[in-house]
């Protein structure tokens, strides 16, 4: 029957890194896509990134995935009613690493009422004649993140229009709160690594 695994003195290895592995979404070739993940949707390819700690790792798989996170900018959020509680700290976090914070009026009033500053932009549904919306934000580059939870769909959608705008000016775009927590602690702790070889890592133990 052989040996019991508890009885076979295993250790358990200890890891000295972490790895990433990001996939490749080819919304970009797809005119009038929604860049919001679904169960149909099919990746292009994978890239994996190894670092010595998971906010590392995933900013250098988001770089090889050719979305590079911004270090330092203007921050956009507006996320639905119930993401609203979670996205303060994301948002006190982006402002402690000196982003500037924009937001729709439902978010910033979140936000503000946390003690956080915050500068408004119109949604597309409420700018009047001539205002500025967030849309138009992108579109002239002068937003470098947004976090946008989805609260609709099709093209109608407010949400929808924003994340068009940031597929077509490259601007990361993160549509979960949780994703939004993850990708601040990568910014946070964004830094340079040399890479190595096959060699060196197999050398090194990793």
């Amino acid at each position: 029957h052989g040996e019991r695994l508890a009885d076979l003195g295993l250790v358990q290895p200890r890891l000295t890194e972490v790895s990433v592995k990001a996939a490749v979404l080819p919304f970009a070739r797809f005119p009038g896509a929604d860049p919001v993940l679904g169960p149909e949707m099919r990746s292009t390819g994978e890239v994996m990134a190894s670092a010595v700690d998971l906010p590392t790792a995933l900013a250098k798989a988001e770089r090889a995935a050719g979305r590079p996170l911004p270090t330092s900018g203007t921050a956009f959020l507006s996320v639905r009613d119930e993401d609203k509680p979670a996205a303060v700290p994301v948002a006190a976090a982006l402002a402690g690493l000196g982003f500037t914070l924009v937001a729709t009026e439902g978010t910033g009033r979140t936000l503000r009422a946390a003690g956080l500053e915050v500068e408004d932009v119109a949604k597309v549904a409420d700018a009047g004649v001539g205002g500025e919306t967030v849309v138009d934000l992108v579109r002239r580059g002068h937003c470098d993140l947004i976090v946008n939870t989805p609260q609709g769909s099709g093209a109608r959608a407010d949400g929808y229009l924003i994340r068009e705008a940031a597929l077509v000016a490259r601007v990361p775009c993160v549509t979960t709160i949780s994703g939004a927590a993850a990708a601040v602690h990568a910014i946070a702790n964004a830094r340079a690594e040399s890479a190595l070889s096959l060699q060196e890592r197999i050398a090194s133990g990793v």
